[in-house]
């Protein structure tokens, strides 16, 4: 929708081989031979030397100021890329993209109410945002981060210094900031140096491409959520840590939670997320890497934080139904009743695993069923039949399925995006973090299992500590299950590609990596291994600069403006001619910024968690259908609209390949044969009518007895309903 233009202007001994010649898992090496000495673990354990104060001082410092860097960064790379400072009010809102402007205008609401409680009340009992349907938006949508926010603008005292806008967009750049510091302090936990941190923020905020969205599509969810789940998992890590006391612990706990609530409370595909996460704590609490108050604690932080968002979205079914509460309470049903799963020999413990995790998903699959039925619960089925379909189990008619199929951003991770990563210096660190340590982990996973009674189980005096620590497990199976995500998903690379970089900081930073790399080359120098641990950061970073600087300067001299002429005339056209009542049809992505620029009714919009949302989303875009006239009339007028906006980019669309077309999805919906060139399926006919969109331009009699145009440009043609419609023949 809119566009930019260019704008002028001591030596040790190696440790000793293990059986069978296989290496001794990376805690046991430092053990043996390659313990170093971190301040930050100093304090844990209560050194309180000036030495290690400050060391942590400084560290602390470095994460703040890289924080501040990448927030300054994002935001000055926004305001070149629009030259938001100087471009019209009804231009900054447009550059609201497609569902960003929708939540963005919940805020403009918030602040143009007469007060705070009224306010609340208009978004508890909204009747703009979809026409003839009252609904409760802090139900329906995920915006309590808007609601936040105008509350803080109108309470404090910062009207006078710092316009409402400028304010919202600062918070999510501060988010950003918030973001490099949980990823800076997991890698200064895993690697024990604040190092790795140094590290990992530089490759977030060099490889921003791939890492985030945030200076193009500021208010959307993720960019709210992500710095809370980065945070969650910097305290996990924290909290699996075994020199923790009872009182750090319990720190900890309350800040996974409140980390956990922030997340979920602020986008509404954080089941999904806390979903692929149960799975990994699932995976450590099989092999006998957590202990069972561990795991319990885990499991019920994500339980506590999904059910405090329930209650704070007024009892959202879509919560109650989801599977990962579902997973949890199969998961601690099963695990509370299967008391012998980590006894006996090696066979008997794996025979009793498949057991146990087939009983796990049968009882999943069936509380979730029960509960879905229960609640008459349909709002997330479109998620499902798009995973159906997109995991080759035939192809499909149906719209919803096929509007997120052909979208970019919904497909398989493309290849371009390993080779940014690469030419950054991050994959390779990566990739050898993963394989190595993942294969430790699995060696790991193996000894727990041959070990009779289970490290989590065994009756031994005090706490019992597994030879692989557990904030490490967690984090490699967090990065593989969420790469696997990011592999499958193209989207949801943004969660997976920043936690990348800490893992990737942490085997360049930490001594678990190069003890294995050096133990195999049988080098005995401890010396050594504290030089490369610090060293190669240096080089890496030097590297890094010497490569990457010269662009970053050059990148913040590129001085853009946003161009979007065609939009501003109709939204001045809108807010100038039509009835502030008046209620339009159109586009998902093009109502959301009507909604936002004009306050006007909508039919539809880009928020699409809901069933019959989505069946009014699809009966509009019947207006791109080869359907008469007087069928999209009635359609129309069921809905309650007043005008409808058709958009040549859409009518006419080039963008997608045949079959991936608005229209083509419609047709094969419609059971109609598409446009162009191309194969068609044997079933589908030929259409009787010719597509609205198109016809309704030649203002025949029968379109013109129905619809009126009354604005038009080069990319937008408005049309009036009429009212009165001769009855059908």
């Amino acid at each position: 929708m809119a566009a930019l233009r260019q704008r002028k202007g001591s030596r040790g001994k190696c440790p000793p081989q293990s059986t069978a010649g296989v290496p001794l898992p990376p805690q046991r090496l430092q053990a043996n031979c390659c313990s170093l000495h971190h301040h930050h673990d100093d304090l844990l354990h209560g050194d309180w030397s000036w030495g290690s104060i400050v060391w942590t001082s400084v560290g602390w410092s470095v994460s703040v100021g890289l924080g501040l860097l990448c927030c300054m960064y994002m935001a000055t790379l926004h305001e070149n890329d629009l030259w938001f400072s100087n471009i019209k009010e009804v231009e900054r809102e447009i550059s609201f993209r497609t569902e960003c402007g929708l939540y963005y205008s919940y805020y403009k609401q918030m602040l143009n109410a007469p007060s705070i409680k009224e306010g609340l009340s208009e978004l508890i009992h909204d009747n703009l945002t979809e026409s003839k349907r009252t609904i409760n938006l802090l139900q329906r949508m995920n915006i309590y981060q808007e609601v936040l926010l105008s509350i803080l603008y109108r309470l404090l005292p910062i009207q006078s210094y710092l316009e409402p806008m400028y304010f919202y967009i600062y918070s999510v750049f501060s988010l950003q900031a918030v973001y490099v510091m949980a990823l800076y302090l997991t890698a200064w936990l895993l690697g024990g140096s604040w190092m790795a941190g140094v590290l990992a923020a530089i490759w977030y905020i060099l490889n921003r491409v791939d890492t985030t969205r945030v200076e193009f599509t500021i208010s959307l969810r993720e960019n709210w959520s992500l710095p809370f789940l980065a945070l969650q998992v910097a305290a996990i890590t924290c909290y699996l840590r075994p020199q923790l006391g009872a009182s750090q612990q319990k720190v900890m706990v309350w800040l996974m939670y409140v980390c956990s609530l922030c997340f979920c409370v602020t986008w509404q595909f954080n089941q999904f997320i806390f979903l692929v996460q149960a799975f990994v704590i699932y995976t450590l609490d099989c092999v006998d890497m957590l202990t069972a108050a561990q795991v319990n604690t885990l499991y019920l932080v994500q339980a506590s934080a999904l059910l405090s968002v329930w209650l704070l979205q007024f009892f959202n079914a879509m919560i109650l139904g989801s599977l990962v509460l579902s997973f949890i309470v199969a998961a601690l049903l099963v695990r509370h009743f299967h008391h012998s799963l980590k006894t006996g020999s090696f066979v008997a413990r794996v025979s009793r695993l498949i057991i146990h995790s087939t009983a796990v998903l049968l009882l999943t699959f069936a509380i979730n069923f029960l509960a879905k039925k229960a609640l008459r619960l349909r709002s997330d089925e479109h998620i499902f039949k798009f995973i159906k379909s997109k995991f080759a189990w035939g192809p499909t008619r149906d719209f919803d399925a096929n509007l997120y199929l052909c979208e970019e951003a919904f497909g398989a991770l493309p290849l371009d995006t390993l080779e940014r990563l690469s030419a950054t210096l991050v994959l390779g660190p990566y990739a050898l973090t993963l394989t190595l340590m993942g294969g430790a982990l699995a060696l790991a996973a193996l000894r727990n299992l041959r070990t009779k009674g289970g490290g989590a189980e065994r009756k031994a005096e005090g706490p019992v500590v597994a030879s692989f620590r557990p904030d490490v497990a967690y984090n490699l199976l967090h990065t593989l299950f969420y790469g696997l995500l990011a592999f499958s998903t193209m989207r949801m690379k943004y969660i997976w590609t920043g936690h990348m970089c800490a893992v990737a900081a942490y085997g360049v930073c930490g001594g678990d990596v190069w003890a294995m790399l050096l133990h195999a080359l049988r080098c005995n120098a401890k010396v050594l291994l504290k030089l490369v641990r610090y060293a190669a950061p240096v080089a890496v970073v030097a590297f890094l600069y010497y490569k990457f600087w010269p662009k970053m300067v050059e990148e913040l001299s590129d001085l853009r403006e946003f161009y979007d002429p065609d939009t501003v005339e109709l939204m001045t056209w809108i807010s100038t001619k039509t009835p502030e009542s008046a209620v339009l049809a159109g586009s998902m992505q093009l109502l959301a910024g009507v909604k936002l620029c004009t306050g006007r009714v909508i039919t539809n919009h880009p928020h699409y968690e809901d069933e019959e949302l989505r069946d009014r989303t699809k009966q509009v875009y019947q207006v791109y259908a080869r359907r008469s006239p007087r069928a999209v009339h009635a359609i129309l007028q069921e809905l309650g609209a007043d005008y409808v906006v058709l958009e040549n980019s859409i009518c006419y669309e080039r963008r997608h390949l045949r079959g991936c077309r608005l229209r083509d999805l419609l047709d094969l919906a419609n059971g109609h044969i598409m446009d162009g060139e191309g194969d068609n399926d044997a079933d589908l006919v030929a259409a009787a009518h010719p597509r609205f969109c198109d016809a309704v331009k030649t203002d025949s009699p029968e379109y013109a007895a129905l619809f009126k145009r009354t604005f038009q440009n080069k990319t937008f043609h408005v049309y009036r309903v009429r009212k009165k419609a001769k009855k059908n023949s």
